[in-house]
């Protein structure tokens, strides 16, 4: 099967079957990402689509999942989704879940007739990169749209029936912001209702605008502590029934998986006995993180 490097999954994909259709991201504009920065953005051949479903159809039985690579595969307009969507069903009729990485705008760029209609050929599941509900921090990220954005092409997807994982990244409004970006977005979650929770903690990659930023005095990075807190805050605030809160990306200091609001005391005191354990020393201190 035809991969063009870097490829990026979540986690929790680790054990689906990934197909490529673009490459790199078609944004690319993020002021914390560098994951595709050279990287040129381009559409994978609709026969390569197919000639990678079919050695997919020899090497797995029974493929009940495929999440469609690269950085924003919803990119695609949904008259290039349908047809790929059909590739898959016709290949692998087992599959019961198309997914891939979302940005808002990808969703704004099609009808809810589009929506529905992709639902219906079983693109059923997105991992929608929010990263916050907060609208200054949201401005600063560049992600390239806006916080009334995410309010509307969220609900968009629920009515669509499309199910979708909010991903977003704790200390993304800078050290001494964290309970105001922690409130800010869970208002959000609350109010749009994903199926799941999916944080990260923001990091400055190298050559990156924050980067930059962080040398210039601009931007300040959240301390640990600081993190831990807005965490606490967020599991605090969550108000969903039987929401899945996916925390194990290795890039997270406390890495946790928890079903809300089952697990939200458990969760809290997790956070409460390392900020009791830790060092002061690394509590106060920004440890590196140059991944996302």
């Amino acid at each position: 099967m035809k991969y063009t490097q870097p490829v990026y999954r979540p986690p929790y994909e680790a054990n689906t079957l990934l197909l490529q259709v673009t490459v790199g991201c078609a944004h690319n504009k993020c002021t914390f990402c560098t994951m595709y920065r050279d990287v040129r953005f381009s559409m994978e051949k609709i026969d390569q689509i197919e000639k990678d479903i079919k050695e997919a159809k020899q090497l797995y039985e029974d493929v009940k999942r495929v999440f469609l690579v690269n950085g924003d595969a919803f990119v695609l307009y949904a008259s290039r989704l349908k047809p790929i969507a059909d590739l898959i069903v016709k290949y692998l009729p087992n599959v019961e879940v198309i997914t891939m990485y979302a940005s808002i705008n990808n969703i704004k760029g099609k009808t809810d007739e589009e929506l529905r209609e992709l639902r219906e050929l079983g693109i059923n599941d997105l991992w929608v990169g929010a990263e916050t509900g907060h609208d200054k921090t949201l401005q600063y990220l560049n992600k390239g749209f806006s916080l009334q954005d995410s309010y509307e092409q969220l609900e968009r997807l629920n009515k669509a029936g499309i199910r979708f994982l909010f991903g977003f990244m704790f200390g993304a409004a800078g050290s001494g912001k964290g309970i105001e970006n922690a409130i800010a977005t869970a208002k959000l979650i609350n109010t749009t209702k994903p199926i799941g929770i999916v944080p990260t903690t923001l990091g400055a990659n190298d050559n990156s605008q924050l980067a930059k930023d962080l040398e210039g005095g601009i931007f300040k990075l959240a301390t640990e502590l600081e993190i831990f807190e807005e965490q606490k805050k967020l599991l605090e605030l969550i108000d969903l029934d039987k929401v899945s809160y996916l925390g194990i990306h290795t890039i997270n200091t406390l890495s946790f998986d928890a079903l809300l609001p089952r697990d939200r005391e458990k969760s809290i005191k997790r956070i409460e006995d390392a900020i009791e354990k830790l060092d002061d020393n690394f509590l106060n201190s920004v440890p590196e993180r140059h991944s996302i």
